[in-house]
């Protein structure tokens, strides 16, 4: 049985960006596809779909972010479903939905699991040796590593 912070080889990694960042995204996607192509992706409506149309990597949509797919993403992370977050959101742009980015954004940090927030970070972290290995991340309720 899975532990709630075990992050295994295979990732499970959400994929989300404001519009302003959409292409950006799509661009790093594009990059990296044969890196992703290993592991679980899914990620908010819009994105996802611009996602598969230029790539055709298999990506599980939620909703947009603003019809609920960043509380949906943040529920996946509590239940232990999303391991990794690409999430290239726009710091110069108000968002209708941005409490729903600020609790997504909150849970990823209390459930410790890896966030990259531009394409350098994203870079990083998927050129990482945990990338290709398990990872034990700290727990929640406990604090333990």
């Amino acid at each position: 049985m899975r532990k709630l912070n075990d992050i295994k080889k295979q990732k499970n990694i959400a994929l989300i960006a404001h519009d302003g960042k959409k292409v950006q995204l799509l661009n790093w996607v594009k990059k990296n596809k044969e890196i992703l192509s290993k592991h679980f992706l899914c990620g908010t409506g819009t994105t996802v779909r611009m996602i598969v149309e230029e790539t055709s990597l298999p990506i599980m949509a939620f909703e947009s972010g603003p019809l609920g797919g960043d509380q949906q993403i943040g529920a996946s992370i509590v239940e232990g479903k999303i391991d990794f977050m690409i999430f290239f959101w726009d710091p110069l742009s108000s968002q209708p939905h941005d409490p729903d980015v600020k609790a997504l954004l909150r849970i990823a940090v209390l459930y410790d699991i890896p966030v990259a927030t531009n394409v350098s970070t994203a870079d990083f972290l998927l050129n990482s040796n945990y990338m290709d290995t398990e990872y034990i991340r700290k727990n929640p309720e406990d604090g333990s590593v």
